[in-house]
């Protein structure tokens, strides 16, 4: 069979449907229109996962790098889609955390009493947030030590905030594996197996304290996550307290 350029002349005849009767391009018009376009592949890079890459040229010792080519940007292909799913996958949860947040802000807001404001932060919170345990801690002092106790809220020793995160400069911590610690969950501390602590610096004549969140399921909170809207909902609640009790900011 005669050849021209490399091209058979069974590759340059057009192909005729037996079905349509329409005529399909040829392997030489394909090959003619990717040169003029070869940025196709790019713009229609699902092509390639169709497409079979040739495994070595012929002659010793010559390796076929446009098959590596190939494969490489299959790779990354599948890598971008990966991370694609992953930052959708993120962007659902921080959607979900922020209608959650947003949620609860309201309740707290809508607090008709003092006693309220705090049973919303150690018994509604929990519900809306979607975790295990909510604990309000504050460091004894000279006033905390004459209140008497509150389901849910923790007192703690002086000094021990700062100890609990870790240092004066810590104002969030998250920890995607830890064992509940009674000194700030209480008697729900069995079921914490992943908590989020925020410190809360409420006022000058307050003393110093935090809000715990608690989860039963290892992971629930992680260091990855962004903390802005606990950050959000700390403030909220340093707010509600210096408000009804009426004290000076920080």
């Amino acid at each position: 069979m005669a050849k021209r350029s490399g091209t058979t002349v069974a590759d340059q005849a057009p192909e005729r449907s037996s079905k349509t009767g329409t005529t399909s391009a040829t392997a030489a018009q394909v090959v003619a229109y990717l040169r003029r376009n070869p940025d196709f592949l790019a713009r229609h890079p699902e092509l390639l996962d169709l497409q079979l890459s040739p495994g070595r040229h012929g002659g010793e010792g010559v390796v076929d790098l446009q098959q590596f080519m190939v494969e490489r940007l299959r790779n990354e292909i599948n890598k971008l889609r990966n991370d694609q799913d992953e930052i959708l996958a993120n962007t659902r949860d921080n959607l979900s955390t922020q209608e959650r947040i947003h949620k609860a802000v309201v309740e707290l807001l809508e607090a008709e009493s003092f006693e309220q404001f705090i049973d919303i932060i150690t018994g509604d919170l929990g519900l809306l947030l979607e975790v295990d345990v909510v604990s309000l801690c504050v460091e004894l002092s000279d006033h905390t030590a004459k209140r008497p106790r509150h389901e849910g809220i923790q007192f703690l020793g002086r000094g021990a905030v700062d100890r609990i995160l870790g240092g004066k400069d810590k104002h969030v911590v998250l920890r995607d594996e830890a064992v509940g610690d009674p000194e700030v969950f209480g008697a729900g501390a069995e079921l914490v197996r992943s908590d989020a602590l925020l410190r809360l610096n409420i006022s000058s004549h307050a003393p110093a304290g935090l809000i715990a969140f608690g989860a039963r399921h290892p992971g629930y909170f992680h260091a990855g996550q962004g903390t802005e809207l606990m950050s959000f909902l700390g403030r909220v609640i340093e707010f509600g307290i210096r408000t009804w009790l009426d004290l000076p900011k920080p």
